[in-house]
């Protein structure tokens, strides 16, 4: 009898086992298999017809826009974000990057973008400009300057927001991305620390979110992730969102963009 508990214990263990590496497995095959026709291949062309066509109070495109490469240069862009730039006086990541070029060259307002809704009007064509301008990087290596004292300081203040505790639920960042192999319920959580987290973790948005069929920038995501820890919205292109991809790039140095990505 106490053979046959035995047995059975052995059993059920193995069974948990099989189902855990099945249900793992099947994720991977699903996202592998939604990667083949991603629907942000849709945002890549409107934001690439976005970045051509006159547009705004000036009627101007956004050909001249200069990302930290030079007036027009997109590609290799996105792996040197967020950077310094001299004009501004700021640290910028690419969306906020956007909204200047938008404001300099087309004259749209950017503060008014800016308070615009996740997903509405010109913050939707903010995010397909992104998905394209990241598209362009596809498979470089991430390499964010800290030759300027304010990238160092950004990345400092990442670095202490990344860890820093409260809200109604005392999280931080780090509560859930700061160790390797964490995951809640089905979904994996990279280690934004270090490398291969935070390259696959920074690299991947903007991403195609299927659960809610939408098109999320780099904002949004860090947007929400303060939401899920019941803190107050940071608000588009704060300091506080760019400080984290200050952080959250460095630590990626040398990781792989895969954006735009798709997540569940």
């Amino acid at each position: 009898m106490k053979n046959l508990v035995i047995a059975l214990g052995l059993i059920g263990l193995s069974a948990a086992a099989f189902a855990q590496k099945s249900s793992t497995d099947s994720i991977a095959e699903y996202r592998a298999m939604l990667q083949d026709g991603n629907p942000a291949e849709l945002f890549e062309v409107k934001g690439e017809d976005l970045w051509k066509k006159k547009r705004g109070p000036k009627n101007a495109s956004l050909e001249k826009c200069d990302l930290g490469k030079g007036a027009g240069v997109v590609k290799g862009a996105w792996v040197e974000l967020p950077r310094y730039f001299s004009d501004t006086g700021r640290v910028q990541d690419l969306e906020s990057r956007l909204l200047t070029c938008m404001q300099e060259l087309q004259g749209f307002n950017a503060a008014d973008i800016a308070k615009t809704a996740f997903g509405k009007d010109e913050q939707n064509n903010v995010t397909a400009l992104a998905t394209w301008i990241s598209a362009e990087s596809k498979g470089m290596k991430f390499n964010l300057s800290q030759s300027h004292v304010e990238e160092r300081k950004m990345y400092e203040v990442g670095q202490r927001l990344f860890f820093m505790r409260g809200g109604s639920h005392d999280f931080a960042c780090a509560t859930c991305h700061s160790q390797d192999d964490k995951r809640i319920r089905l979904q994996d959580l990279p280690n934004l620390t270090k490398n291969p987290g935070a390259g696959a973790g920074f690299g991947a948005w903007p991403a195609y979110r299927v659960s809610n069929g939408q098109m999320w920038g780099a904002q949004l995501r860090l947007n929400d992730c303060y939401r899920q820890q019941r803190f107050p919205y940071p608000l588009f292109g704060s300091d506080a969102t760019i400080a984290l991809g200050v952080y959250m790039g460095v630590n990626g140095k040398g990781g792989e963009a895969i954006a735009p990505a798709i997540k569940r």
